[in-house]
């Protein structure tokens, strides 16, 4: 497709505004409540289904559909990054007057460091196109995971990025208000704020291996695939406040994510099978793919709320024996 320059530019404007307008709204610590989250997930929806519309308008029907297409999955395997979000708050004890803060620069990073891999996903992409079975297998494994359900223990203080982390620089126990780094006995150190911070940007990074491959099965055209990666994060946050504390509620989520990952693994399959093997197998078109995504979004929520985990029974105390006289 080729996508104007004036695309790219109005892109980059609404970006830039959105974020501006969310940097003054939450100056210095802030709790994010359910009602603002509410107002803010709207306006990150609004925004995105609007840039679809103008998408539709002027660079054709498919277009639009390709990123709305792209924007839902994206936005549906993100919902795996709340889980993470919420482990890495509880562990480093994180105030939730803070937690906006964190996140905000961490979508930063995360826009950053998508691009990069999406680009050399697509540059991979055009010139060896036979690497789409690897992703297709890379999805596939994923949904088998997924489907497995194995819980392992998660622990953000020992990953590889922490670690790396505490060799370049000392980290503090106590916090100091919204800032990441300090100066102690003319030296600077980090707070565990920038600790945080680091970790969630490492899960995001796992988590792109999983969401490059996903949103190259819809296009392989780098102005799609980046727009709907971007719209998707940066709704992130909003997204998190507003189910904080809702997230054990959806079980069968993690269902519904497989279900989709396996559907775009097999997607992708076809895909390279049409391309590499033989023209006449079929493709599985974009539009079935947002209505199969949406349908098993749904689906898998409402499966959720009608039939809620039974809650655990409270251990039973053995009766004491009467004492011996």
């Amino acid at each position: 497709m080729n996508v104007p320059l004036w695309a790219w530019a109005a892109f980059a404007a609404v970006v830039l505004v959105m974020l501006a307008v969310d940097l003054l709204a939450h100056r210095g610590a802030h709790v994010i409540g359910f009602k603002e989250a509410a107002w803010w997930s709207a306006a990150w929806v609004g925004v995105s289904l609007v840039f679809a519309l103008v998408l539709g308008l002027t660079l054709g029907t498919g277009a639009g559909v390709d990123f709305t297409t792209a924007w839902l999955l994206e936005k549906s395997l993100s919902v795996d990054n709340l889980f993470v979000f919420a482990l890495i708050f509880g562990y480093f004890k994180v105030p939730r007057a803070y937690q906006h803060r964190v996140l905000f620069f961490g979508v930063i990073g995360a826009l950053v460091f998508r691009g990069i891999f999406l680009a050399a996903g697509v540059a991979i992409v055009s010139q060896f196109t036979a690497i789409l079975f690897v992703f297709a297998a890379v999805l596939l494994y994923s949904a088998y995971q997924l489907i497995k359900d194995d819980d392992d223990a998660y622990d953000p203080g020992a990953s590889v990025a922490m670690r790396l982390m505490r060799k370049v620089i000392p980290v503090r126990e106590e916090y100091a208000g919204t800032k990441f780094m300090v100066k102690e006995a003319g030296r600077r150190v980090a707070t565990p704020l920038l600790a945080v911070a680091v970790a969630i940007e490492a899960a995001d990074l796992v988590f792109a291996v999983d969401s490059v491959p996903a949103v190259l099965a819809v296009s392989d055209d780098a102005f799609i695939v980046y727009t709907s990666n971007a719209f998707a994060i940066l709704g992130l946050r909003a997204l998190y406040f507003l189910l904080s504390g809702l997230l054990e509620r959806f079980h069968y989520l993690s269902k519904g994510l497989a279900i989709i990952q396996a559907f775009i693994g097999l997607k992708l399959v076809m895909q390279a099978s049409h391309k590499v093997i033989d023209s006449s197998i079929p493709e599985i078109p974009s539009l079935l793919s947002l209505g199969v995504i949406i349908a098993v979004l749904a689906g898998s929520i409402v499966l959720s709320l009608r039939k809620p985990l039974e809650p655990e029974p409270a251990a039973q105390l053995e009766p004491l024996e009467p004492a011996s006289k």
